[in-house]
């Protein structure tokens, strides 16, 4: 409407200046006619601007429309997608526990099992050790020796002659060296890197106490002197024997990480990767199973075996 207004003016301006610029006497009929002219193409004119301003409100009232509505549909939109986000990240938070409890309970199988085949391998040792003695009781002679006790006689007995104390038949008393002591005594000197005396408390401790839990202990640091002095073979060979005979130790996570290490220091890369991918599907909340992952990640591998 304000460009309608201007024009229309500028239009009647210079209608009324040429009006007052025409001779008056002379052709007073032919400058009316102009004038006429003049007024019906400005009128014209007028009604096009009009129309045009018409047009052009119609089009901006469709376009403001079109504006709102396209808004409205972006708030629309955006309200969604923050809602299928949440709802997402609702989904994922709940994934992501029931996976801890999956591997929570899958550890704690693992160790109900480790600790079972401890067991079992305790009793097979112990009836191994049972028909081993029944086997040497059965062997030896029944003949007496010279100065010895009488067939059916019994000890103290009239006529039943025994070693004399302190004779070469009395047999040398073998005291066993205290347990916890001597393993504490073993770790004291592996980490102050004295590895041959620890190397024989440790395997003292493994003699007198083969069935003892404290056994798998010792025997996992066998394997680690022999892993500092990079006789991996042996280390292998120790950290297996904690592994199988002695799973439900407290060791047995760090023994199969070292075995994995030890593995892979030998050049067997595969044999190694398998270890720690087991060592993480067996132990999956321990720091043993966080190295393995940090170990695999560093040289590209993927931690989930296809």
């Amino acid at each position: 409407m304000h460009i309608s207004r201007v024009t229309r003016n500028r239009l009647l301006a210079a209608a009324v200046l040429s009006f007052a610029f025409l001779p008056s006497t002379p052709r007073a009929h032919a400058v009316s006619k102009e004038i006429v002219e003049l007024q019906t193409q400005v009128q014209q004119l007028l009604d096009q601007v009009q129309r045009l301003q018409s047009t052009l409100d119609t089009k901006m009232g469709v376009l403001q429309h079109l504006a709102e509505q396209t808004a409205d549909e972006a708030n629309q939109m955006t309200t969604a997608v923050t809602a299928l986000q949440q709802k997402l990240s609702t989904q994922s938070d709940a994934t992501n526990g029931k996976l801890d409890s999956v591997s929570g309970q899958v550890q704690s199988l693992n160790d109900s099992v480790d600790e079972l085949k401890a067991r079992i391998a305790k009793l097979d040792k112990s009836v191994q050790d049972l028909q081993t003695q029944l086997q040497n009781m059965q062997a030896s002679p029944a003949q007496v020796p010279p100065g010895g006790t009488q067939p059916g006689a019994m000890p103290g007995a009239p006529g039943a002659a025994g070693p004399a104390p302190g004779g070469p038949g009395t047999p040398a008393a073998q005291q066993a060296p205290p347990l916890q002591e001597t393993l504490q005594a073993g770790v004291r000197d592996y980490n102050a890197g004295r590895y041959d005396v620890a190397l024989g408390e440790f395997q003292s401790v493994l003699q007198s106490y083969p069935l003892d839990d404290l056994a798998g202990t010792a025997q996992f640091y066998l394997g680690e002197i022999a892993y500092q002095q990079k006789d991996y073979a042996t280390a292998i060979k120790s950290y297996n024997a904690v592994l199988e005979g002695f799973s439900g130790n407290a060791k047995a996570p760090a023994a199969q990480l070292h075995k994995g290490y030890a593995l892979l220091a030998e050049n067997k890369k595969d044999e190694g990767i398998h270890e720690l991918r087991s060592l993480i599907q067996r132990y999956p909340q321990t720091p043993e199973a966080r190295a393995a992952r940090s170990k695999l990640n560093g040289m590209g591998v993927r931690i989930t075996a296809r």
